[in-house]
Parts: C-alpha cells; sequence; structure tokens
C-alpha cells in the first residue's frame, strides 16, 4: 500500500536508506563485540570498552533516525539480516582501532553513494537530511579514530 505523504521519495532512495539502517546496524555490532572483547579478564582495557560501547550506540542511534526518516517521507521499513562481525578476537587496541577506522570509512562511503543517489534522483529533502545529520559527523569519527591510532603507534602501545 502506497504512503499518503510519499512525494518525490524515489524507489531507490527509499531502498538504500533500508540498506543504510543495516549497515549502520552492522556497524553497533561490531563496535558492541569489540567492547566486549575489551572488558575480558584477560584483556582488561575498560576504557577503550567504555569508548566502544558509546560508538556502539552512537550507530544505533543512526539507524533509528534513518528508520524515523523513512516513516516521515512516507516510506516503507524493510529490514535486513546483520551481517556477523567478521571477528571474534579482535588482537590488540591498535589492530582493533585500525579496524574500526575502516569500518567508519566503509559507512562514510555508504552516506556519499546514498547523497549521490539522491542528488542524482532530485531529492533535496534526502541531501539535505544526510548533510545535516551525518556527513559532517562522520568525518569528525574517521578524524577521531585517526588520531587515536596515530597515538597508540607514537606510544608503541598494542
Amino acid at each position: 500500500m502506497t504512503s499518503q505523504i510519499r512525494q518525490n521519495y524515489h524507489a531507490e532512495c527509499e531502498a538504500a536508506v533500508n540498506h543504510l539502517v543495516n549497515i549502520e546496524l552492522h556497524a553497533s555490532y561490531v563496535y558492541l563485540s569489540m567492547a566486549h572483547h575489551f572488558e575480558r579478564d584477560d584483556v582488561a582495557l575498560s576504557h577503550l570498552a567504555k569508548f566502544l560501547k558509546e560508538q556502539s550506540q552512537e550507530e544505533k542511534e543512526h539507524a533509528e533516525k534513518f528508520l524515523k526518516y523513512q516513516n516521515k517521507r512516507g516510506g516503507r521499513i524493510v529490514l535486513q539480516d546483520i551481517k556477523k562481525p567478521e571477528k571474534d578476537e579482535w588482537g590488540n587496541s591498535l589492530e582493533t582501532l585500525e579496524q574500526a577506522l575502516k569500518l567508519e570509512k566503509e559507512v562514510n562511503q555508504a552516506l556519499l553513494d546514498l547523497h549521490k543517489l539522491a542528488t542524482e534522483k532530485v531529492d533535496p529533502h534526502l541531501s539535505d537530511f544526510l548533510e545535516n545529520e551525518f556527513l559532517e559527523e562522520q568525518v569528525k569519527a574517521i578524524k577521531l579514530l585517526g588520531d587515536h591510532c596515530t597515538n597508540l603507534k607514537k606510544l608503541g602501545m598494542p
């Protein structure tokens, strides 16, 4: 059934928003796995675990923003299976934060791809939503993780 509020919301944009929900939930799932790895008694890096839990929560909130946006535009939410994290053992702190940086870049690329699609389909509402809610924040997250990786390398810490 078509929504009565739907206007200028291309089906490809709707599908891409659903895909972004999945990407954000996957990122949340990965961060949660990382966080609990660092809470183990044989790893015991509670501050890093706390940081990673905060990242997990942030990614979950991003997914919820996309779900609310989908309803706001008259789109239909179609959830997909969330892929399991690639690892169960995350190694040392530097390796883990490098994986987190890679993950954030992947999320950023998906956001940029959606922004490009919104532009191609002449959807200024979606473009504005992405620009105001996600793109700048994503760049800041990439910078923060990059800085953490640099600092760990300088300290020679695993």
